[in-house]
Protein backbone atom coordinates (compact mmCIF):
# COMPACT_ATOMS: atom_id res chain seq x y z
CA UNK A 1 0.00 0.00 0.00
CA UNK A 2 1.29 3.32 -1.28
CA UNK A 3 2.28 5.54 2.13
CA UNK A 4 1.14 9.10 2.52
CA UNK A 5 4.27 11.43 3.49
CA UNK A 6 3.61 14.22 6.18
CA UNK A 7 6.02 16.46 7.18
CA UNK A 8 6.87 17.97 10.59
CA UNK A 9 9.03 20.40 12.36
CA UNK A 10 12.36 19.19 12.87
CA UNK A 11 12.82 19.90 16.37
CA UNK A 12 11.14 22.02 18.56
CA UNK A 13 7.28 22.53 20.38
CA UNK A 14 5.75 21.73 17.46
CA UNK A 15 7.75 18.61 16.70
CA UNK A 16 6.65 17.44 20.01
CA UNK A 17 2.96 18.33 19.82
CA UNK A 18 2.96 17.06 15.98
CA UNK A 19 3.98 13.50 17.35
CA UNK A 20 2.20 13.20 20.51
CA UNK A 21 -1.57 14.17 17.90
CA UNK A 22 0.00 11.08 15.85
CA UNK A 23 0.49 9.13 18.99
CA UNK A 24 -3.57 9.93 20.34
CA UNK A 25 -4.05 8.75 16.96
CA UNK A 26 -3.19 5.32 17.55
CA UNK A 27 -0.22 5.73 15.27
CA UNK A 28 3.18 4.03 16.26
CA UNK A 29 6.38 5.40 14.97
CA UNK A 30 10.36 4.27 15.66
CA UNK A 31 11.40 7.46 15.93
CA UNK A 32 15.43 6.82 16.14
CA UNK A 33 18.08 9.66 17.06
CA UNK A 34 18.95 12.58 14.64
CA UNK A 35 16.60 10.09 11.23
CA UNK A 36 15.35 12.46 9.08
CA UNK A 37 12.50 10.27 7.93
CA UNK A 38 10.85 7.37 9.94
CA UNK A 39 7.56 4.85 8.97
CA UNK A 40 4.65 4.14 11.19
CA UNK A 41 4.57 0.56 11.67
CA UNK A 42 0.77 0.45 11.55
CA UNK A 43 -0.46 2.84 9.59
CA UNK A 44 0.55 4.39 6.03
CA UNK A 45 2.16 6.64 7.02
CA UNK A 46 5.86 7.99 6.31
CA UNK A 47 6.85 10.86 8.58
CA UNK A 48 10.06 13.26 7.51
CA UNK A 49 11.31 15.84 9.45
CA UNK A 50 12.64 19.23 8.26
CA UNK A 51 13.03 22.92 8.73
CA UNK A 52 9.92 24.62 9.33
CA UNK A 53 10.47 27.28 6.85
CA UNK A 54 11.05 24.71 3.84
CA UNK A 55 7.87 22.58 4.64
CA UNK A 56 5.84 25.09 2.00
CA UNK A 57 8.02 24.61 -1.05
CA UNK A 58 8.10 20.69 0.05
CA UNK A 59 4.24 20.45 -0.32
CA UNK A 60 4.15 22.15 -3.26
CA UNK A 61 6.42 20.67 -4.97
CA UNK A 62 4.53 17.10 -3.75
CA UNK A 63 7.85 15.99 -2.03
CA UNK A 64 5.50 15.79 0.39
CA UNK A 65 1.49 14.73 1.05
CA UNK A 66 0.78 16.85 3.94
CA UNK A 67 2.32 18.49 7.23
CA UNK A 68 1.80 19.94 10.46
CA UNK A 69 3.12 23.37 10.20
CA UNK A 70 2.44 26.50 11.80
CA UNK A 71 -0.19 28.79 9.68
CA UNK A 72 1.96 31.87 10.54
CA UNK A 73 4.23 29.84 8.37
CA UNK A 74 2.05 29.51 5.31
CA UNK A 75 0.81 32.65 5.56
CA UNK A 76 4.24 33.61 5.04
CA UNK A 77 5.77 31.36 2.37
CA UNK A 78 2.46 29.35 0.98
CA UNK A 79 -0.43 30.90 0.53
CA UNK A 80 -1.15 28.92 -2.38
CA UNK A 81 -1.28 25.74 -0.54
CA UNK A 82 -4.53 24.12 1.18
CA UNK A 83 -5.49 23.50 4.97
CA UNK A 84 -7.73 20.43 6.05
CA UNK A 85 -7.68 21.38 9.28
CA UNK A 86 -6.68 23.49 12.18
CA UNK A 87 -5.58 21.39 14.73
CA UNK A 88 -5.91 23.83 18.12
CA UNK A 89 -2.18 23.34 19.68
CA UNK A 90 1.43 25.56 19.37
CA UNK A 91 -0.93 28.99 19.20
CA UNK A 92 0.79 32.31 19.14
CA UNK A 93 0.43 35.45 17.25
CA UNK A 94 2.59 37.20 14.90
CA UNK A 95 3.16 41.27 15.93
CA UNK A 96 5.22 44.36 16.07
CA UNK A 97 6.97 45.44 18.83
CA UNK A 98 8.86 48.36 19.71
CA UNK A 99 11.52 49.40 22.53
CA UNK A 100 9.50 49.90 25.78
CA UNK A 101 10.69 53.81 25.99
CA UNK A 102 9.12 54.28 22.99
CA UNK A 103 5.89 56.21 22.41
CA UNK A 104 3.60 53.94 20.38
CA UNK A 105 -0.07 56.13 19.06
CA UNK A 106 -1.17 53.99 15.71
CA UNK A 107 0.48 52.01 12.75
CA UNK A 108 1.45 55.34 11.08
CA UNK A 109 3.93 55.65 13.41
CA UNK A 110 5.53 52.92 11.52
CA UNK A 111 5.81 54.58 8.51
CA UNK A 112 9.61 54.64 7.32
CA UNK A 113 10.92 53.38 10.00
CA UNK A 114 13.45 50.13 9.89
CA UNK A 115 11.53 46.85 11.25
CA UNK A 116 13.87 43.17 11.42
CA UNK A 117 11.90 40.34 10.75
CA UNK A 118 11.66 37.13 9.15
CA UNK A 119 8.59 37.56 8.01
CA UNK A 120 8.88 39.74 5.27
CA UNK A 121 5.57 39.03 3.15
CA UNK A 122 3.35 39.22 6.11
CA UNK A 123 4.47 42.62 7.46
CA UNK A 124 4.52 44.36 3.84
CA UNK A 125 0.84 42.60 3.31
CA UNK A 126 -0.51 44.06 6.36
CA UNK A 127 1.40 47.55 6.53
CA UNK A 128 -0.38 47.73 2.69
CA UNK A 129 -3.59 47.85 3.95
CA UNK A 130 -2.77 51.15 6.18
CA UNK A 131 -0.76 52.96 2.85
CA UNK A 132 2.19 52.37 5.33
CA UNK A 133 5.83 51.69 4.12
CA UNK A 134 8.37 50.26 6.63
CA UNK A 135 12.12 49.45 5.62
CA UNK A 136 11.92 46.05 6.28
CA UNK A 137 15.64 44.01 7.42
CA UNK A 138 15.13 40.12 6.51
CA UNK A 139 16.76 38.24 9.28
CA UNK A 140 16.86 34.94 9.92
CA UNK A 141 17.18 34.22 13.62
CA UNK A 142 16.35 36.04 16.70
CA UNK A 143 14.89 39.15 16.18
CA UNK A 144 14.73 40.72 19.00
CA UNK A 145 18.29 42.12 19.55
CA UNK A 146 17.52 44.28 16.34
CA UNK A 147 16.70 47.32 18.32
CA UNK A 148 19.16 46.98 20.66
CA UNK A 149 22.38 46.94 18.91
CA UNK A 150 20.79 49.98 16.64
CA UNK A 151 19.67 47.16 13.57
CA UNK A 152 16.43 48.20 13.66
CA UNK A 153 13.56 50.55 15.37
CA UNK A 154 11.10 48.03 15.78
CA UNK A 155 10.56 44.54 14.86
CA UNK A 156 7.86 41.63 13.72
CA UNK A 157 8.51 37.92 15.45
CA UNK A 158 5.39 35.58 16.41
CA UNK A 159 4.84 35.65 20.11
CA UNK A 160 3.70 33.51 22.97
CA UNK A 161 3.94 34.42 26.81
CA UNK A 162 5.83 37.48 25.58
CA UNK A 163 8.43 36.83 27.92
CA UNK A 164 11.36 37.21 25.09
CA UNK A 165 9.96 40.40 24.16
CA UNK A 166 10.00 41.72 27.81
CA UNK A 167 13.71 40.41 28.23
CA UNK A 168 14.59 42.24 25.53
CA UNK A 169 13.23 45.65 26.97
CA UNK A 170 10.42 45.24 23.90
CA UNK A 171 6.35 46.12 24.13
CA UNK A 172 3.93 44.67 21.34
CA UNK A 173 2.41 47.35 19.71
CA UNK A 174 0.23 45.52 16.44
CA UNK A 175 -1.06 42.23 16.82
CA UNK A 176 -0.86 40.93 12.76
CA UNK A 177 -2.07 37.75 12.76
CA UNK A 178 -3.12 35.07 15.19
CA UNK A 179 -1.73 31.62 14.25
CA UNK A 180 -1.98 27.75 15.01
CA UNK A 181 -0.60 24.50 14.37
CA UNK A 182 -2.43 23.26 11.18
CA UNK A 183 -2.72 20.17 8.63
CA UNK A 184 -1.45 21.30 5.30
CA UNK A 185 -2.04 19.69 2.20
CA UNK A 186 -0.14 19.35 -1.05
CA UNK A 187 -1.95 20.42 -4.13
CA UNK A 188 -0.36 17.61 -6.01
CA UNK A 189 -1.99 14.70 -3.44
CA UNK A 190 -2.46 11.58 -5.61
CA UNK A 191 -6.23 10.40 -5.18
CA UNK A 192 -4.76 6.99 -3.58
CA UNK A 193 -3.13 8.96 -0.55
CA UNK A 194 -6.15 11.31 -0.27
CA UNK A 195 -7.84 8.37 0.89
CA UNK A 196 -4.99 7.94 3.72
CA UNK A 197 -5.69 11.57 4.56
CA UNK A 198 -9.03 11.01 4.90
CA UNK A 199 -8.25 8.28 7.46
CA UNK A 200 -6.00 9.67 9.24
CA UNK A 201 -8.35 13.61 9.05
CA UNK A 202 -11.38 11.02 10.83
CA UNK A 203 -8.71 9.83 13.53
CA UNK A 204 -7.45 13.69 14.18
CA UNK A 205 -10.83 14.88 14.29
CA UNK A 206 -11.82 12.19 17.09
CA UNK A 207 -8.70 12.93 19.08
CA UNK A 208 -9.62 16.91 18.91
CA UNK A 209 -12.87 16.42 19.60
CA UNK A 210 -11.73 14.63 23.24
CA UNK A 211 -9.06 17.20 24.06
CA UNK A 212 -11.71 20.18 23.70
CA UNK A 213 -14.52 18.00 26.00
CA UNK A 214 -15.17 16.17 29.51
CA UNK A 215 -17.28 13.21 30.53
CA UNK A 216 -19.17 14.40 33.57
CA UNK A 217 -21.39 11.95 35.96
CA UNK A 218 -23.63 13.47 38.88
CA UNK A 219 -26.20 12.38 41.28
CA UNK A 220 -29.20 14.44 41.83
CA UNK A 221 -32.69 14.13 43.01
CA UNK A 222 -35.13 13.01 40.09
CA UNK A 223 -38.03 16.23 40.96
CA UNK A 224 -34.76 18.23 39.60
CA UNK A 225 -33.46 16.56 36.33
CA UNK A 226 -35.20 18.41 33.89
CA UNK A 227 -33.81 21.75 35.45
CA UNK A 228 -30.64 20.08 35.33
CA UNK A 229 -30.48 18.43 32.18
CA UNK A 230 -31.15 22.26 30.52
CA UNK A 231 -28.27 23.12 32.12
CA UNK A 232 -26.17 21.00 30.26
CA UNK A 233 -24.94 21.98 27.20
CA UNK A 234 -23.19 19.65 25.20
CA UNK A 235 -24.55 15.54 23.26
CA UNK A 236 -27.88 15.56 22.18
CA UNK A 237 -29.10 14.17 25.46
CA UNK A 238 -27.94 13.05 29.00
CA UNK A 239 -27.94 9.85 30.11
CA UNK A 240 -30.02 9.06 33.53
CA UNK A 241 -30.18 5.93 35.29
CA UNK A 242 -31.91 5.13 38.34
CA UNK A 243 -29.83 4.96 42.07
CA UNK A 244 -30.09 2.63 44.45
CA UNK A 245 -31.58 5.33 46.59
CA UNK A 246 -34.85 5.67 45.86
CA UNK A 247 -36.12 9.23 44.15
CA UNK A 248 -31.84 9.30 43.10
CA UNK A 249 -30.87 9.32 39.47
CA UNK A 250 -27.14 9.64 37.94
CA UNK A 251 -26.56 11.45 34.86
CA UNK A 252 -24.01 11.39 32.39
CA UNK A 253 -23.23 13.51 29.93
CA UNK A 254 -20.21 15.34 27.49
CA UNK A 255 -19.86 18.92 27.83
CA UNK A 256 -16.82 20.90 26.20
CA UNK A 257 -14.38 21.38 29.25
CA UNK A 258 -14.46 25.27 29.50
CA UNK A 259 -17.97 25.06 29.94
CA UNK A 260 -17.31 23.12 33.31
CA UNK A 261 -16.90 26.20 35.61
CA UNK A 262 -19.66 28.35 33.78
CA UNK A 263 -21.99 26.02 35.06
CA UNK A 264 -21.18 24.15 38.28
CA UNK A 265 -22.39 26.66 40.51
CA UNK A 266 -25.60 26.57 39.06
CA UNK A 267 -25.28 22.60 38.88
CA UNK A 268 -24.84 22.38 42.71
CA UNK A 269 -27.73 25.21 43.19
CA UNK A 270 -30.10 22.74 41.31
CA UNK A 271 -29.49 19.72 43.84
CA UNK A 272 -26.52 18.11 42.05
CA UNK A 273 -24.06 16.14 44.19
CA UNK A 274 -21.17 13.67 44.24
CA UNK A 275 -19.88 15.03 40.51
CA UNK A 276 -17.62 13.72 38.68
CA UNK A 277 -15.01 15.00 35.66
CA UNK A 278 -13.21 12.93 33.48
CA UNK A 279 -10.98 13.34 30.67
CA UNK A 280 -11.95 10.87 27.26
CA UNK A 281 -9.58 9.47 25.16
CA UNK A 282 -11.13 9.41 21.41
CA UNK A 283 -14.67 11.03 20.66
CA UNK A 284 -16.17 9.53 17.62
CA UNK A 285 -19.35 11.25 16.47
Amino acid sequence: MKKIKIAVQKSGRLNEDSLKLLKDCGISIDNGKDQLKAIASNFPLEVLYLRNGDIPQYLRDGVVDIAIIGENVLIEKGTDIGIAEKLGFSKCRVSIAIPKENTYNSIEDLDGMRIATSYPNTVLNYFKKYNVTPDIHLINGSVEIAPNIGLADAICDIVSSGSTLFKNNLKEVEVMLKSEAVLAVSPKISSENQKNLDKLQFRIQAVLRARKSKYILMNAPNNKIEAIIKLLPGMRSPTVLPLAEEGWSSIHTVIEKNSFWEVLDELKAQGAEGLLVIPIEKMVL
